[in-house]
């Protein structure tokens, strides 16, 4: 199946398929191309389509969080692309999956319409079996295609945003609940406050009635824990959305200390589709200088 998805992006001219990583327990494959503008958005018309065709989400269970067979599209200008061209690029594609393909599409990060969609998390939460009830709301009426959930395809978010790096934290336990809480630490987002301090008590509510959140070490991470069944272990599943301001070392680091205050260790971690380069030779640097090794890089290489 993931086969036949990815020789339909193979198929148009000026487009390279860079990278496929499948994961089994979340049920989801993460997908890289690169291309102009034109070829980039016809490949993925081409994959969301033949994904529509083989992917039916009335069977589909993961443990990624998810709301269709294409769950998320995002345009990221490389080089000699705009921020504007890549908007232009969402739009055009996500009005031509919901004129042909009938899939409810919005919009998010950059190429968001409406600001208090622009968040990933805000428009999954529910997931797929939540959204034949939340299409409803007035509120999240889809920026293109039907108002009414695609019970086979679900739903699909386009965007434009920076750079992303999905990074996953190995922990010695199995524990989904000491993975969350080591999520929770570095998280920007936290935890939410409550009464007595324990994690099962009554949220404490600000003046306006909303729950008061602790926030976590990281800024720009979202953290989630979660157990994986092919290796065995809980991950503390991150995406850092600002590699400049949290870099792929400090999460590792910060993901060690948590689990240590928890009576957990770190046992490794993985790196989930592509990242710049320039994340992997500042974590070797870092990690170098930490063990009072030699860089022993190129000029080139550094760079």
């Amino acid at each position: 199946m993931i086969r036949q998805i990815t020789d339909t992006i193979a198929s148009v001219d000026a487009v390279s398929l860079l990278d496929v990583d499948p994961g089994a327990s979340t049920n989801r494959t993460v997908v890289t191309l690169v291309g102009n503008p034109d070829a980039a958005v016809e490949a993925a018309f081409r994959a969301i389509k033949k994904a529509a065709e083989l992917i039916d989400m009335r069977k589909h269970k993961g443990a990624h969080p998810r709301m269709g067979a294409t769950d998320v599209c995002p345009f990221i200008p490389v080089s000699n692309v705009s921020w504007e061209e890549a908007i232009a690029c969402a739009n055009r594609l996500g009005k031509r999956i919901g004129d042909e393909l009938k899939i409810p599409v919005y919009l998010y990060e950059k190429a968001a319409k409406d600001k208090a969609r622009s968040n990933l998390s805000v428009i999954r939460a529910g997931e797929y079996e939540g959204f034949f009830e939340k299409i409803k709301q007035a509120e999240w009426k889809p920026d293109f295609g039907p108002a009414v959930f695609n019970e086979k395809s679900g739903g699909t978010v386009i965007g434009v945003r920076d750079f992303l790096v999905a990074y996953n934290v190995n922990l010695n336990t199995k524990s989904v609940r000491r993975a969350t809480s080591v999520a929770f630490d570095v998280r920007e987002q936290g935890r939410v406050k409550t009464e007595d301090g324990t994690a099962w008590g009554k949220p404490a509510l600000d003046a306006n009635g909303e729950p008061v959140r602790i926030p976590g070490a990281l800024k720009h991470v979202k953290a989630i824990g979660w157990f994986v069944k092919e290796y065995g272990i809980a991950q503390v599943s991150m995406n850092l959305t600002n590699i400049e301001e949290t870099p792929l070392h400090v999460a590792f680091d910060a993901c060690v200390e948590a689990a240590a205050k928890r009576g957990m260790r770190v046992t490794g971690s993985e790196i989930v589709g592509m990242v710049p380069k320039k994340c992997l030779v500042d974590a070797g640097r870092y990690f170098l200088r930490k063990q009072r090794w030699s860089e022993g890089l190129s000029i080139q290489t550094k760079r």
